[in-house]
């Protein structure tokens, strides 16, 4: 019998994101606008597919020639035809609308891989109107992705590399080893963001890009081969070349429709990023972006986030747009007001903290479009260190998504105890609300990088700055090209988010904070308790996330929130409680408490001194520190007070399945933009997709089909910036 955590259950939550209101209320110009750029992230999301697993594409095309000649009410009729029950044809549209939510057949939350939860795929294939009007390319189709859609051998059932999982950014004969010596190529030359990586003496790096043409700026690796350490590295360009210049084609004409000089040079920028696959135009770019203050139409969009990457250096394509919600950015834009304020506030010296605080715009926004393998809450970027710790970056938060995703139902809530419950649904909301402002400004925004640059300057003193846990002159710090990223790799990720939702737990504590969200007296109690609640609560969920096969977690964001409950259990003094016990059903359950009363005594104190210890390792590249710390907190393991692995399979028993949202889409009809929306169903969720790109979907589809063979065919090693 097949693990369940392979399935995505037929009564998964799937949700309409609204942007209704907040789109016709944008002029016409800023429709326009808005519409080219959602084209242009629609196009780059598909990159996704190939990023995710060799599979992932195939089966995108065969959903979608099912799809266009039958929606989803008209191909139940061929469903029942080839011998499905209504449950078996359900599971087959959450599983198409899984794939296309994710932009592959692997989670974007956790990694692990789904699968069909029908035997008769196959058959409804066959019956369909695609098959029967083009036999032989169904058939082709099918051929190339019936084995690894059912797959689940242990390799398979997760991303990772080597013998890990499953990696996209990487070929199957590369190992951690040879993934770090490509780092230290890529440092050796200035490189920041890299695609994918087949590993031998001889390794191949791809950058995304329309043109295989030269790029000014002498910071950039030139195409060829190049002699590194007794190895030839081969770089080129042209990596998604069909995809990207699409992208840089609704750029284009999104130029025209720009509101200010900031958007045009920003739009500039990104076109020959994506033309010519530089590094360096989009950091440009994302320069002007941050100086395009407060725009009613907001976006972004590029080779952004590394999570899936497993060495956690490589960007997964993605592209937002959103408009702004002026109500709840107010509130946003008084918390920044009052950042430097707070700032000294967080447990690390003033000399480990930023030279100066550059205010960023932080906005509430409603989601019209987020293209990629998952929608966030909230966002921080650009993830550059150079400019964010120098230039500034930008905070949002997603409040359609915040409306939707969080919602939950009393009979569905786990592992709290029942007096806790009707709390905890009543608060989530606006404390999950001020726990990503806080996260997103004051976490992702504080903390300053040590850095000895290419021409030896420093900026710190290194004859003055001490270590506030050893009392000694700090003795490392990044050098040269290195960054966050390359210096903590695997970890970098998960370790940043924790710092950040540290950040968030100790300062929801301030008075003044609250105050801001509009929460005072035993309202502003209610949300501090329920915000810590929701945090070790979430950090039991997060064992789901965990493979104990390969001793790996899978997902950022869950590993830190573990990380912070057993930083918390640790403190003691019954801060927290965790018990094991059976449930009303017979079955294994477990309860978690917190005692309000040491939120601000035994928890603020335990946070503190934790969060000092992950700013000094972060601000001093103390990789071995850091990864020390962070793997021990990580760890989940069958010794001490608590079973973590007994307790992940009573998680694994009780999940429920994270949500999925419906998109809507938007045409030009005359000199209007038209927005159509569909129902938050699986049926909607699939037709959303099936009208995404009306004028050229076949072309679409036969050049993902031609990207993945090329992919397929590669026979030296390889790897994609």
């Amino acid at each position: 019998m097949v693990d369940s955590q392979y399935y995505l259950p037929n009564d998964i939550g799937i949700s309409a994101l609204d942007c209704r209101v907040a789109f016709r209320l944008l002029s016409p110009k800023e429709q326009m606008y808005a519409h080219y750029l959602s084209r242009a992230s629609w196009y780059g999301g598909l990159i996704v597919l190939i990023q995710t697993s060799p599979e992932s594409a195939n089966i995108y095309v065969l959903l979608q020639k099912i799809f266009r000649l039958q929606a989803p009410q008209q191909l139940e009729a061929a469903a029942t035809a080839a011998g499905l029950s209504a449950e078996e044809y359900q599971a087959f549209l959450v599983y198409a609308a899984g794939l296309y939510a994710n932009m592959g057949n692997y989670k974007s939350f956790g990694d692990t891989k789904f699968i069909p939860n029908l035997p008769k795929f196959k058959a409804l294939v066959w019956e369909s109107l695609a098959f029967k009007q083009s036999p032989g390319d169904m058939e082709t189709l099918w051929g190339c992705c019936c084995e690894p859609l059912y797959s689940l051998e242990d390799k398979q059932k997760q991303l990772g590399l080597g013998e890990k999982g499953i990696s996209a950014y990487f070929s199957g004969n590369c190992c951690l080893e040879d993934a770090e010596f490509a780092q230290k190529f890529l440092d050796s030359k200035v490189y920041f963001t890299f695609q994918s990586l087949d590993c031998f003496l001889i390794a191949c790096i791809s950058l995304p890009s329309a043109d295989n043409c030269a790029v000014e700026g002498k910071s950039e690796v030139c195409c060829g081969k190049h002699e590194f350490e007794d190895s030839v590295f081969s770089v080129k360009r042209g990596d998604y070349a069909f995809l990207m210049e699409k992208v840089c084609q609704n750029l284009e004409k999104a130029k025209d429709y720009a509101a200010n000089e900031n958007q045009k040079r920003m739009l500039e920028e990104y076109i020959r990023s994506f033309t010519c696959g530089s590094v360096e135009a989009h950091k440009e770019g994302s320069r002007y972006w941050i100086k395009d203050k407060g725009p009613i139409v907001e976006s972004y969009i590029g080779f952004i986030e590394s999570y899936r990457d497993p060495f956690g250096s490589r960007g997964e394509f993605e592209g937002f747009v959103a408009v702004v919600n002026k109500a709840m950015s107010a509130r946003f834009a008084q918390l920044v007001s009052s950042a430097e304020v707070l700032l000294p506030e967080l447990p690390w010296p003033p000399a480990f903290e930023k030279d100066i605080f550059l205010k960023p715009d932080f906005t509430s926004l409603d989601v019209l479009t987020f293209a990629g393998s998952g929608i966030p809450a909230g966002i921080n970027i650009p993830n550059y260190d150079d400019i964010r710790q120098t230039e500034g970056f930008k905070n949002v938060s997603l409040g359609n998504v915040l409306a939707v995703a969080y919602a939950t139902q009393k009979d569905k809530l786990t592992f709290l105890e029942e007096n806790d419950k009707d709390l905890y649904i009543k608060w989530k909301g606006p404390s999950f609300e001020v726990q990503v402002g806080l996260h997103e400004l004051l976490g992702h925004g504080s903390g300053k990088l040590f850095v000895q640059d290419d021409k030896g300057k420093y900026n710190f003193d290194q004859t003055a700055v001490r270590n506030p846990e050893t009392g000694e002159l700090i003795s490392s710090w990044y050098k040269g090209s290195e960054t966050w990223d390359s210096k903590f790799s695997t970890i970098a990720s998960s370790y940043e988010e924790c710092r950040a939702e540290c950040v968030g737990l100790y300062l929801c504590l301030n008075k003044q904070v609250l105050s801001i969200f509009g929460h005072e007296g035993e309202d502003a109690e209610e949300v501090v308790y329920v915000n810590w609640l929701n945090m070790v609560r979430a950090g039991l969920l997060g064992l789901e996330f965990y493979t104990p096969e390969s001793k790996s977690w899978r997902q950022a964001h869950m590993q830190a929130r573990f990380v912070i409950l057993r930083v918390l259990l640790e403190a003691g003094e019954g801060l927290v409680g965790l018990r094991e016990c059976t449930g009303a059903d017979g079955r294994p359950d477990a309860v978690i408490t917190l005692d309000r009363s040491k939120i601000y005594t035994v928890g603020k104190s335990a946070i503190q001194r934790f969060l000092c210890k992950l700013q000094v390792h972060k601000s001093t590249a103390d990789v071995e520190g850091g990864r020390a710390l962070y793997e021990g907190y990580s760890a989940v393991t069958t010794d001490g007070t608590h079973n973590f692995l007994r307790l992940r399979e009573t998680v694994l028993l009780r999940k429920e399945a994270r949500k999925m949202f419906v998109q809507a889409n938007t045409y030009i009809k005359g000199d209007a933009v038209e927005l159509v929306e569909y129902e938050g169903s699986a049926a909607g969720l699939i037709q959303s997709f099936v009208e995404r790109f009306p004028d050229d979907a076949e072309e679409v589809e036969a050049q993902l089909l031609e990207m993945t063979s090329m992919d397929s065919r590669k026979e030296e090693p390889h790897t994609q910036m």
